[in-house]
């Protein structure tokens, strides 16, 4: 077949220009802060970054990582390059492990793996870690059918970390057949660094079983929940889903394009043999947590240890049903091809005009995916008071923690457009010889997923007196960086005896001299 050793460099060329439309203002200086993304500007390593301080350890490694790189690279720079590489490597992963055959075939199985509602919806919701892991199983199927290349394959999920690894094992092990003990035992061996901090942290590892609720599947169409799920969508954050989704021609095709793809898996000849029931469990795990009796059996397992919690946002296991998806298209596009040319001159003439309009599809299907969501991510810069309060604290040797009030895990500023993000303060104050500690807790509608760090429970125990000894407590700083007017009052009772050092904006630091 013509032009198969082009689809390596072709298909990431096709990723990096999928890559700059999906991002769009999110290349510009300076750093994307939506949900649960989080950059900072020159960040050190702390407990936190390796898991001995926070809730579950849901950073490692990827925040060490990341940490390493933005000591050579700009922190700025290391962040564009991770989530574009998200889309060369998934779309040239994918490409690849269609069948050889037509080029074009290649190009439409990988613009699709990049461009549809799982990977529009992980976007908006801030989960480049998940994002890195979901990009590098293709090649991670890929190695597991050849039978070598395991390691650096499932490299992307070992730094994406708890998440990423469960969703690559869930893909892998089924695909591997009579060799999952050897694929297993190399899955193991790269999750050791979250998988130990999970299950030997002190105190153990605790989980609200409130959040198999708050975190379950939802439609985002008028197919219900499980026929978003089927369309690669129900992410469970009603601001994490592009714009347009209500409308019932862009559902349709969302849904006939899924199954499409579906249809096309099955009637390939050369399949992947395990990805049908990696991708079939994934969908029941998803489905589950939409069912009564599901969320119980998920309750009950996040109650047993803390760790299962993985399984709260079950959306995130059709994973693999978009990786066979997209390989079925690329099975149909070629398909078509070969049934409408009588010769393979005319094959080869028409090829590259067809599959430039099948590889069109999903972004006709899917516009709001482009230019940053629709503009909902943007790079923003960090006011100059964060900077001057990070220096202060810095500069002092006396030992305390710094504690950031409100009390709460996401913030609203005005500086980065009022979009919601998990506090950057955990990481951007973070400096040698002292934890930040940060509210945990997460409120999703009138639900409120309880804390799973232990310091921040004895934190909320603490503020819930009338005048709480922040001192006492083990606090040098306490950073205001949100909160309505009678919060900050409030606040500011609290903190009547301390040293205010910064009050830029809407920053304030103080220092606890007690």
């Amino acid at each position: 077949m013509p032009h198969t050793t082009r689809a390596g460099p072709l298909s990431a060329v096709l990723g990096l220009a999928l890559g700059c439309l999906a991002l769009g203002p999110a290349l510009g200086w300076g750093f994307v802060l939506v949900q649960d993304m989080v950059f900072v500007p020159d960040p050190a390593f702390s407990r936190f970054t390796f898991g001995l301080a926070g809730g579950a350890p849901r950073v490692v490694p990827s925040d060490a990582v990341v940490t390493a790189l933005a000591s050579v690279f700009p922190a700025e720079l290391v962040q564009k390059a991770i989530l574009l590489g998200i889309f060369v490597l998934g779309c040239s992963g994918a490409a690849l492990l269609v069948p050889a055959g037509f080029l074009g075939a290649r190009l439409v199985a990988g613009a699709y793996y990049v461009w549809n509602p799982y990977v529009a919806e992980r976007l908006l919701m801030g989960q480049w870690a998940l994002l890195l892991g979901y990009a590098g199983l293709p090649w991670v199927v890929r190695a597991v059918r050849a039978g070598r290349g395991l390691l650096p394959a499932v490299l992307p999920a070992a730094v994406g970390g708890f998440a990423a690894m469960t969703v690559t094992a869930l893909t892998a092990l089924p695909v591997a057949g009579r060799r999952g003990v050897r694929v297993g035992v190399v899955l193991l061996a790269v999750s050791l660094p979250w998988l130990l901090l999970a299950l030997l942290r002190p105190g153990g590892l605790s989980g609200d079983p409130v959040g198999v609720d708050a975190f379950a599947a939802r439609a985002d169409g008028p197919f219900g929940a499980v026929g978003s799920l089927l369309s690669l969508g129900g992410i469970w954050n009603a601001h994490a889903v592009p714009a347009g989704y209500e409308t019932a021609a862009g559902s349709v095709a969302r849904l006939a394009l899924a199954v499409a793809g579906i249809v096309g898996f099955v009637l390939m000849k050369d399949r992947p043999r395990g990805l049908g029931v990696a991708a079939a469990i994934g969908f029941g795990i998803a489905c589950l947590g939409v069912t009564e009796p599901g969320r119980v059996a998920f309750r009950w397992l996040v109650e047993v240890w803390g760790g299962f919690a993985v399984f709260r946002d079950a959306q995130q296991f059709v994973a693999p049903l978009a990786l066979l998806a997209a390989l079925g298209l690329g099975a149909l596009t070629e398909k078509a091809l070969t049934e409408k040319a009588p010769t393979e001159k005319v094959l080869t003439e028409k090829a590259g005009r067809w599959a430039g309009l099948m590889a069109l599809v999903p972004l006709a299907v899917l516009p709001t995916m482009a230019w940053g969501g629709a503009g909902a991510l943007r790079a923003v810069s960090y006011p100059e008071s964060w900077s001057q309060a990070r220096e202060v604290i810095r500069r002092d040797p006396r030992p305390g923690d710094v504690l950031v009030l409100p009390f709460e895990s996401y913030r609203r500023f005005p500086w980065n457009g009022d979009r919601a993000v998990l506090d950057p303060a955990q990481r951007y104050f973070a400096v040698p010889g002292r934890n930040v500690v940060a509210g945990d807790s997460v409120r999703v509608g009138n639900m409120v997923v309880g804390a799973e760090d232990t310091r921040a429970r004895e934190v909320e125990r603490v503020l819930e007196a009338p005048s709480p000894d922040l001192a006492a407590a083990g606090f040098r700083y306490v950073v205001i960086d949100a909160g309505t007017p009678a919060e900050r009052q409030r606040f500011e009772g609290w903190l009547s005896g301390a040293s205010l050092l910064v009050a830029i904006d809407d920053l304030r630091l103080y220092r606890l001299d007690g």
